[in-house]
């Protein structure tokens, strides 16, 4: 029995979407404090935390927000295009190269929403090796590394099949990366990055059922397209 690409993304997005809700009611029952693991994660980054270390963590966490993250929906955006060859529409052309991005910032709006919602503190400012604002959870760095690199990955796989794999592995390397440090510079509890992951990886596979299904419809108005029953 095969089961359909989009059968399979509805699932992952049904699992992500009860796992964060999961760690949300599990770090809220316990009165949005850390657990003692976390306090015990936190004690050890700053015990092992060298100059060399510290600093590359800093080079790496800014990888994980703001322009680059942008610039990363941006490319998947063009790859996207390149996808649906809209040549009968600029109007097509340019909502699809710029649907990653306004996918990405109504992402960080819910996030946003969300860490406003819950306002867990972070760890003490004391332990921190970075600046950071607002609340903990989910982490938004996480979230928005995960999210953005997992675009990239989402579009390589709908241009190129064939390079799926190492694209989703390239992705989940860099978010890990990008969510470990978060709680290697003391400004995030271990469960804030879980969530961001879980947060970012649900919104990529809405985002996944919703693309696979624009590409499809500028498919069939493309020139030459088959547009015969499937």
């Amino acid at each position: 029995m095969t089961v359909r690409p989009s059968t399979a993304v509805a699932a992952v997005l049904a699992v992500c979407v009860a796992a964060f809700a999961t760690v949300a009611a599990l770090v809220a029952a316990h009165g949005w404090a850390p657990y003692g693991f976390e306090r015990a994660a936190l004690d050890w980054v700053v015990a092992h935390r060298p100059d060399p270390a510290e600093r590359a963590a800093e080079l790496l966490t800014d990888l994980g927000t703001g322009v680059c993250s942008y610039l990363f929906a941006l490319a998947s955006g063009a790859l996207l295009v390149r996808a649906a060859r809209p040549h009968r529409s600029r109007p097509a052309a340019v909502a699809v190269l710029l649907a990653p991005v306004v996918w990405l910032a109504v992402g960080q709006l819910l996030r946003q929403g969300l860490m406003h919602g819950f306002g867990r503190p972070r760890p003490p400012a004391a332990d921190w090796a970075f600046t950071a604002h607002d609340f903990a959870f989910p982490s938004g760095h996480a979230f928005t590394g995960a999210l953005s690199a997992g675009l990239v990955a989402l579009a390589v796989t709908l241009t190129r099949p064939g390079a799926a794999r190492p694209a989703a592995a390239a992705a989940t390397a860099f978010a890990l990366l990008i969510g470990c440090s978060r709680v290697y510079l003391g400004v995030h509890w271990p469960l804030d990055v879980l969530a961001g992951w879980l947060l970012a990886a649900a919104w990529l596979a809405l985002g996944a059922l919703l693309f696979r299904k624009q590409l499809r419809a500028l498919r069939a108005t493309a020139p030459g397209a088959d547009r015969s029953p499937r």
